[in-house]
């Protein structure tokens, strides 16, 4: 089956991209949580709107990649959390909200593009990595306080 990916598919591709993938992969998984639409011979303009919008939101080039990294690298951003006692939190920190702190500081960022390494769960400085293009990787220094 021929599919249009709509959004980003871990070792599959990127938005855009037209891929061959088994029937039922496609009719029980990709399409029905969006990430993806039955390829036509009119799914040209399809790709074309797909990827103009891909491209507006990437990184120009490898040179604003790097200050992108340097911005988000010499920053330590703090993000208030409800905690109780001992400094542990009540759930944990997610990638929806270091989105929001790093938006809000000036440098946004898709939540899709920040990888956790373990869940923060206590109060602390904490590091976690931003994915700022495909060779370009920041580690972000993240202050968590209690709000």
């Amino acid at each position: 089956m021929k599919l249009i990916l709509t959004q980003e598919v871990t070792g599959l591709g990127a938005p855009g991209d037209i891929v061959e993938v088994k029937d039922g992969y496609g009719r029980n998984f990709l399409i029905p949580r969006g990430f993806g639409i039955r390829w036509t011979k009119g799914g040209g303009r399809t790709v074309d709107s797909i990827k103009a919008a891909r491209s507006s939101r990437e990184v120009r080039d490898a040179d604003h990649a790097k200050q992108i990294k340097s911005t988000l690298e010499s920053t330590t951003f703090n993000l208030p959390v409800r905690a109780g006692e001992g400094g542990r939190l009540f759930g944990a920190v997610t990638v929806g909200d270091i989105a929001e702190v790093l938006t809000a500081a000036g440098a946004p960022v898709d939540k899709r593009k920040i990888i956790v390494g373990n869940p923060i769960k206590s109060l602390g400085t904490h590091q976690v990595t931003v994915k700022v293009a495909d060779e370009v990787d920041a580690t972000v220094n993240l202050n968590v306080v209690a709000s």
